[in-house]
């Protein structure tokens, strides 16, 4: 006679331990499911889902970001894929200053001209100014920004133009300096005059200043030194953690 067979699962459930595997499966399964659909509604937070700047900011932004470093044409497609009208310039320079990545933005509010940058800046200036910027005017001045005032982008130099030591972010593009800001109704925001004190254009200035570190590896304010007291410099250097000062 044959012996009876041992059911799979117990009348109680969990009872076997094959029963609690099962169940730990089965819930692992579920989870990920669940994940990956809401992944699907939310792609600012899904680290495989291509880049767009359509999407709000979210937790895969700045590493999707990060990651065009060294891929211009997958850079080029993200300004693509958002509507975002820009240029891809021809290289220019040699050696160390030479540009392989001068991407220029035909509709960023800057003045007094548009200057070239490489791809990742373009699009971190993208973010910032709808994401922090325009924001900041509203709330602070109930108005939007027309024009943001540069010092420029490029510069074969150094670092703070010494003869040696590290090339400037500035070498290559990657990096532009911000001066000011000029409301829609013409008032004018400087780094130099208002970033001192308590009034509403120093906030609005620090604000602005604070929210560039989501999307540029460094932002440098007068905070950091006396030579960047007239401007901020955003870059998207290379650096692990980033320099938000």
């Amino acid at each position: 006679m044959n012996p009876p067979r041992k059911p799979l699962f117990s009348r109680r459930l969990g009872r076997f331990r094959w029963d609690r595997s099962a169940l730990v499966l089965l819930l692992l399964f579920a989870m990920l499911v669940a994940g990956r659909a809401w992944l699907a509604e939310h792609p600012e937070h899904d680290p495989w889902a291509p880049l767009n700047l359509n999407d709000p900011p979210g937790w895969a932004t700045r590493a999707k970001l990060a990651a065009l470093a060294d891929d211009v044409p997958a850079c080029h497609a993200v300004l693509e894929r958002s509507g975002i009208a820009f240029g891809a310039l021809p290289a220019a320079g040699e050696g160390t200053c030479a540009r392989l990545d001068r991407t220029r933005l035909d509709r960023f509010p800057f003045s007094p001209d548009r200057p070239p940058t490489t791809c990742q800046v373009a699009i971190a200036l993208v973010l910032w100014q709808r994401d922090v910027v325009e924001p900041a005017a509203q709330e602070q001045f109930g108005q939007g920004v027309a024009r943001i005032e540069h010092l420029g982008a490029f510069s074969c130099r150094r670092l703070y133009g010494r003869d040696t030591g590290a090339w400037s972010e500035h070498a290559t593009g990657n990096a532009v300096d911000i001066a000011g800001f000029v409301l829609a109704d013409g008032t004018r925001i400087s780094v130099l005059r208002d970033w001192a004190g308590e009034g509403v254009k120093a906030a609005f200035l620090r604000r602005v200043r604070d929210g560039g570190c989501r999307s540029f590896s460094t932002v440098l304010s007068p905070d950091y030194n006396a030579a960047h007291a007239d401007h901020f410099h955003f870059d998207m250097g290379a650096r692990r953690g980033g320099v938000c000062r």
